[in-house]
Parts: C-alpha cells; sequence; structure tokens
C-alpha cells in the first residue's frame, strides 16, 4: 500500500517556478488521507491567483496517480496569503497588502488598470479591497457602477465607514462624500489628511490585497500612502510612447527615493503598458521596464471595448474575460500576485534567518 511519504517524495518533484523550491518543502502540501489506494491530500498556494495553480494540480494528479497501489487521487487547492510581518499596519490592520497603482501623467487608463485587475484578482478568488486615492478626479464610482453614499457603522473605535460592495471588491471613493458636480479645491496638506482618512475610517475588514488609485504625478497623495503605510510595491501605468517613458520614469524615481529617506524599500512590481497598438505604437512599456530595472507585468491592447465599460460601469474583465484585453488584464493580475508572493516569501524567508 502507497504510504504517506511516497506521496511527499513525489511531490517533492515539484517546483514553485517563482519561488524556486519545491511545494513540499515550502509547507504548499497539507492533509495527506490515504484509505486504501485513494489518495487525497490540499495544495495551499500563496495567492488565489498563482499563474501556474492548474499546471501544479495536473503535474500532482498525474505524479501520484503512477504510484503503485494507487487507484484515485483528489487534490483540493487552496490559497492563504501571507501578509506583512511588520510594523506600521496600525491605519489598515486587517490588509495583508497594499498595492498602489501610479503614472507620471494622466490620461494613461491609470483608474481603468486599478478597476479591471481589482476585480480580475476578486474574480480569483482573493479578497480584494479598492480605494480611489484621485481626491480631484475621482472616477471609481463611475466605473464600477455605484452613485450611492456608504453606510456608516458605530464600533468600539468610533463611527466607521462601510466599503460599498461592487463586482466582489470593496470600494471607497471620495466621490461617494462629495456632492455630485462639486470640484474639489483643495491645498497639499487637505489632500494627505483625506488619504489617511480613507484608508484609516473605513472598515475594510480582512483583505488579502488593497489597490490604491492614485492620482497622476509626484504629489501629496502618494507621498503620504508610503509615508503612512508599509506599501507591498507600486505598479507603474504608461502608454507606449518614448516620451511616456521618461515621464513614467519620475514616478519610478520618486518611489525609489522615498525608500532611500524611509529606510524601507518600496518595491516597484513592475510596469505596465496600456492602450498598445494602433497610434501609440507598441512596446514602450517593456523597453521602459528594461532601461530602469523592473519587471514588466504586461501589455493592455488599445480598443474601444475597454473606455465603454468603464463608463458603462462594468468593467471589461468582467463583461469579456475571454476578450484580448479581458485576458490581458487577469494575465496582469497574476503576475501582479505571484511578484507580491515571492517578494514576501524573500522577505519572510530573511527575517527567519535573522531571528536564528
Amino acid at each position: 500500500m502507497v504510504t504517506e511519504s511516497q506521496v511527499l517524495e513525489t511531490l517533492s518533484s515539484i517546483q514553485d517556478p517563482d519561488l524556486g523550491r519545491d511545494i513540499v518543502t515550502l509547507g504548499f502540501v497539507k492533509d495527506v488521507v490515504i484509505s486504501e489506494g485513494n489518495v487525497a491530500f490540499t495544495i495551499e498556494l500563496t495567492t488565489p491567483a498563482c499563474p501556474v495553480k492548474d499546471q501544479i494540480k495536473a503535474d500532482a494528479q498525474y505524479l501520484v496517480s503512477k504510484l503503485t497501489g494507487v487507484t484515485s487521487v483528489m487534490i483540493e487547492m487552496t490559497a492563504q496569503v501571507r501578509g506583512q510581518r511588520i510594523t506600521g499596519q496600525e491605519l489598515v490592520p486587517g490588509v495583508k497588502h497594499i498595492i498602489a497603482i501610479a503614472s507620471g501623467k494622466g490620461g494613461v487608463g491609470k483608474s481603468t488598470v486599478s478597476v479591471n485587475v481589482a476585480v480580475a484578482l476578486g474574480m480569483m478568488g482573493a479578497k480584494v479591497g479598492l480605494l480611489d486615492a484621485d481626491i480631484y478626479g475621482p472616477s471609481l464610482p463611475m466605473m464600477m457602477g455605484v452613485q450611492h453614499r456608504p453606510d456608516m457603522m458605530q464600533t468600539d473605535k468610533g463611527p466607521r465607514i462601510m466599503p460599498i460592495d461592487a463586482h466582489g471588491v470593496k470600494i471607497m471613493s471620495l466621490g461617494f462624500l462629495v456632492e455630485e458636480g462639486k470640484a474639489v479645491i483643495w491645498r497639499g496638506p487637505m489632500v494627505a489628511g483625506t488619504v489617511r482618512q480613507l484608508l484609516g475610517d473605513v472598515e475594510w475588514g480582512e483583505l488579502d490585497y488593497l489597490i490604491v488609485d492614485l492620482p497622476p504625478g509626484t504629489g501629496d497623495a502618494p507621498l503620504t500612502l508610503a509615508q503612512q503605510v508599509p506599501l507591498s510595491g507600486v505598479v507603474i501605468v504608461m502608454t507606449p510612447q518614448k516620451v511616456a517613458q521618461e515621464i513614467a520614469y519620475k514616478s519610478i524615481l520618486m518611489f525609489r527615493t522615498l525608500s532611500q529617506g524611509m529606510g524601507r524599500v518600496i518595491p516597484i512590481l513592475g510596469i505596465v503598458e496600456n492602450m498598445s497598438g494602433g497610434i501609440f505604437g507598441s512596446g514602450g512599456g517593456e523597453q521602459a521596464a528594461i532601461k530602469h530595472g523592473t519587471p514588466f507585468l504586461g501589455t493592455i491592447p488599445l480598443d474601444a471595448i475597454v473606455s465603454q465599460c468603464g463608463d458603462s460601469g462594468q468593467p471589461a474583465v468582467l463583461v469579456a474575460p475571454e476578450s484580448q484585453q479581458g485576458r490581458a488584464f487577469q494575465e496582469i493580475a497574476r503576475a501582479l500576485a505571484a511578484r507580491i508572493s515571492t517578494l514576501q516569501y524573500l522577505e519572510d524567508e530573511s527575517l527567519d534567518e535573522k531571528l536564528t
């Protein structure tokens, strides 16, 4: 009869390509149960958006089924996102990872990327929040199809704002709170204070990822976010043109400079090239990633369906998941989740070495 040690030895030949270790050493294989020739076990990954989840399951199924005495194999695939193990998360204690989506200038589709990546992660099973930190031009209420105000709840911490659930994502925006048609005319300190309130006064609950849509440029909102919470990293959105590469570099340089000043690295998780093809050309995002030493997360082809879906409050990744654009958003979400998991694993491993 097959034994648990035989099952684990066989599964140890399967490697996680991002972490560079086998799934047994990583502790992914759990709850092995053997009854006569029936083998059942769980593989718990570090993110539900793992890009190689199906391949790992298929490999495990095939290898274990080949063991002598095995008549059936049942595998349950689960995920447990590892949160940061550092202090400074007092504002949003239930959030495991805060990811900023930034751009050097407006008009590159940063909010579109934020919305579709957040919804894509939610579709894959992650617990996701989406914060509209673009104080002067909050667009997420329209893009997520929500116009009503959020509810308030009294807690032991005092009154708290309840985020609005839309398309499987918890969202909050200043656009829910200001009168329709009114312009927000604030100086820097008010912007900084509002960003802090949208983080700390909202009952986000337990989240795997909180996606923060920053205003374009290098002003008070990104500075406040970087200084107030331990960011897991930043995604830079740009269009393909050469001039966009230089503008995008300003955002990269800002976060790298902040890292030096705070003594804590704010990783650049990668660059996304939006509106690729047509009059904008293509390839600029990947060139910028190589030039500035950052990962390249993917390309979103230019197509009217993306903006049309945003205007209707139905994100493209939800309406047309099998379209070229829908698949692109899903691939970027998986690449982003994999990058965060890898960085968190390396950070945990480094911390464990220091403690021992």
